[in-house]
């Protein structure tokens, strides 16, 4: 049964590769990597022919079958590299990697098969049969490590184009990595193995098929990275690894006796955990890379990963962890260092300590901007190496270093961050995890992230001072508020003040100054609740004659020219408002517009109700205003015409209100001819009518109104 599903496995291998072959051949020979998966197919073929051969004929013999079994292996790696000429994108980097790897698996194959053929031909048994399988157990460790770096290093738009490929030579290759481990362990090959080999091999077919007709217009485009040669080397090394601990397994349940199989498994787990340990050690990671950028490339960054890795680690918009300290630690990653020192100027000039990173601030943390180290650093942009500086002190002028750098033990680089030409930073950062050699291309790498950290550490100072300043501004606007109101409230006490000698005894002017003074207290009260309580400015709100208030207000503004005229108040108009709000914005309206008109002119206010709302017209005949003004100045706050006697608040503050209403503000003007103030306000409904009158009903008394029109006690001096 055994040998019929090896048959079986081994027959749909033949099948399914002389089929893949037919398709390849027919359409998809464009590339390197066509011609390439062609004659592996066509190997492939015959190896899996061979051995079905084998099983019913007891031919070929073993020579061509294991000689098969490497030209299959080789057209696989082939494939590989094909795929690697035809979409590489550094050409020399490529052409390196290639001409190393190619040169091992040239040296390996070669050997493997001049050995078996010395054998075959002339008797000589160079090679074991655990010296074979130890041989192909290289080359599955080849096939996999260059199928991973195909895989981890080709670009997002590249990678579909290769994706099944790289499944399917994958496969062959771990499955063949495991089959003959378990033939080094246990010294012969497993027949669960073996049959299944076959099978896998025609399961995996149809990946190439279908990798084939998806990339019939797809490019493939790879690159090879500092990365992708620490990870071939990692996993050469694991495998060799592997191998020597499977080894050393062996010998030790060979010689162990009764004990064997409890140390085989012991030493096996032992090493796993050292392999571990080792792969895990950021020092040892650290080395190898320092080893593979002075050995395999030319420069010894991919500068594409560090300038990925900075954007990430500045992405995050969160304060955890504070900016400073991630601009410490990508200037410490890049010469493989995990502590540092970062000093900002403050205003007075001098460095201020703001962040240490895995470093002990000594007693003393301040450097002095007039320092010789600061002045140094303001004529050349030079990163002092501290091991450096202290053997050989002349190289950088015998500097005097500040003991607030020299007190860290550990420090290792100075590093200047500029912002444009001046100064803005210093950055010391700790000794390396390993030994780094130091050249042009370090210093360079470092002053561009230095710079560009900078930027950033310089934004992110000036947004905290903007926000500082913002809340200033808030308090100040608030308090330009409250000035804008005090003034009207100092006028009638002023007018008071200056009317009490001449009518003390009058009984007249003393009630009328009790009635400001209360106005006055009444006015100032509203004022705090309104600074402790902002935003509540509709709640006073209640249903207000509108025609009586305009009428009254334009009585008061009478007593000079031009004296208002009052025009559509036929019928009474009800709104909804605080009484002493809309008095005071209207009234402020009516005044601006006479301050706007000569004494001839006219100043008009006019009522008419349209639908739901009531519109009341201020107009005058006086200087007016450009479009211009009306739309950049007049509404803005802190912007007036009045010179240093005016606010800038009052047209703000009563368009801001009557919008709080429901309303709002509209102005006509022309330079010349005058001014036209539309004031829209909601009519009050009659439900808030009879919740106002219910409210009087009730039994409280209804407040009455605010006397604002000035008596004896405001009235101006006569002649």
């Amino acid at each position: 049964m055994v040998t019929d599903f090896s048959l079986i496995s081994h027959s749909a291998a033949t099948f399914s590769f002389v089929l893949l072959a037919l398709l390849i051949a027919s359409k998809y020979l464009r590339r390197d990597a066509d011609r390439a998966l062609l004659l592996a197919s066509i190997v492939s073929a015959l190896w899996a022919g061979s051995l079905v051969a084998q099983g019913l004929w007891e031919q070929p013999p073993f020579f061509v079958r294991y000689l098969l079994e490497l030209l299959r292996d080789a057209a696989w790696i082939t494939v590989v590299f094909a795929l690697l000429r035809d979409g590489a994108r550094n050409s020399q980097l490529a052409a390196r990697a290639r001409n190393l790897l190619g040169a091992l698996a040239v040296i390996l194959l070669s050997t493997l098969v001049i050995l078996g053929t010395l054998e075959y031909l002339m008797g000589w048994q160079l090679l074991t049969g655990k010296t074979k399988v130890v041989g192909q157990i290289a080359l599955a460790l080849l096939g996999i490590c260059l199928v991973e770096q195909i895989w981890r290093n080709s670009v997002s738009f590249g990678r579909s184009s290769v994706k099944y490929t790289c499944i399917g030579i994958a496969a062959i290759f771990i499955f063949d990595f495991f089959m003959y481990a378990d033939a080094l362990l246990f010294g012969q090959i497993s027949d669960a193995f073996w049959n299944a080999r076959g099978a896998l091999n025609a399961l995996v077919v149809p990946l190439f098929a279908v990798n084939m007709i998806n990339t019939l217009r797809q490019p493939v485009n790879f690159q090879l990275s500092r990365n992708a040669v620490f990870h071939i080397g990692t996993l050469v090394l694991a495998g060799g690894y592997m191998l020597l601990a499977a080894a050393g397994g062996y010998y030790v349940k060979i010689l162990g006796g009764d004990w064997g199989n409890a140390l085989q498994v012991l030493v096996f787990s032992l090493l796993l955990v050292f392999l571990a340990t080792l792969l895990a050690s950021t020092r040892v990671r650290a080395r190898m890379m320092m080893f593979i950028s002075q050995n395999f490339f030319d420069y010894k960054y991919d500068y594409r990963d560090e300038w990925l890795k900075m954007t990430q680690v500045f992405a995050h918009l969160s304060d955890e962890p504070p900016l400073p300290e991630r601009v410490v630690r990508i200037l410490a990653g890049l010469v493989e260092s995990n502590s540092g020192v970062l000093w900002i100027r403050d205003n007075d000039g001098n460095f201020i300590l703001n962040t240490t990173v895995n470093l002990t601030p000594p007693k003393y943390t301040a450097i002095d901007g007039e320092s010789e180290l600061v002045r140094f650093f303001g004529e050349r942009e030079w990163i002092i190496d501290l091991e450096e500086y202290r053997l050989d002190p002349i190289s950088y002028n015998l500097l005097e270093i500040p003991d607030p750098i020299l007190k860290f033990s550990d420090g290792w680089l100075i590093i200047p961050m500029y912002l444009g030409d001046e100064l803005y930073a210093i950055t010391l950062i700790g000794t390396a995890y390993a030994r780094v050699g130091l050249n042009w291309e370090n210093f360079d790498l470092v002053r561009v992230v230095a710079r560009q950290t900078t930027n950033l550490l310089a934004q992110a100072d000036a947004q905290n001072r903007l926000s500082r300043a913002m809340q200033f501004e808030a308090v100040s606007k608030a308090s330009a508020f409250m000035v804008h109101d005090l003034k009207t409230l100092i006028a009638q006490l002023s007018l008071m003040v200056r009317n009490a000698p001449r009518h003390r005894n009058n009984p007249a002017f003393i009630d009328d100054m009790i009635r400001t003074t209360e106005h006055s207290v009444q006015k100032m009260s509203n004022l705090v609740d309104h600074i402790r309580k902002p935003g509540t400015d509709t709640t006073d709100a209640q249903p207000i004659e509108l025609c009586e208030l305009v009428k009254e207000l334009a009585d008061h503004y009478s007593r000079s020219p031009p004296v208002p005229v009052v025009k559509g108040c036929d019928q009474p108009v009800m709104v909804r408002a605080d009484p002493e709000q809309l008095r005071s914005i209207l009234g402020h309206l009516i005044q601006n517009a006479k301050d706007a008109t000569p004494p001839e002119g006219e100043v008009s206010l006019t009522v008419k109700i349209a639908s739901d709302s009531v519109v009341l017209f201020i107009q005058d005949t006086g200087s007016g205003m450009t479009e211009n003004f009306i739309r950049t100045r007049l509404f803005k706050p802190f912007e007036s015409t009045k010179g240093l006697t005016g606010m800038g608040i009052g047209a703000y503050q009563a368009r801001e209100y009557v919008r709080q209403l429901g309303g709002n503000i509209d102005v006509t003007s022309q330079t010349e001819l005058g001014s036209c103030f539309s004031v829209r306000l909601p009519l009050a409904r009659s439900s808030q009518l009879q919740t106002g009158q219910k409210k009087t009903d009730d039994g409280a008394e209804p407040e009455p109104p605010v006397e604002t029109t000035p008596g004896i006690a405001q009235a101006g001096n006569d002649k």
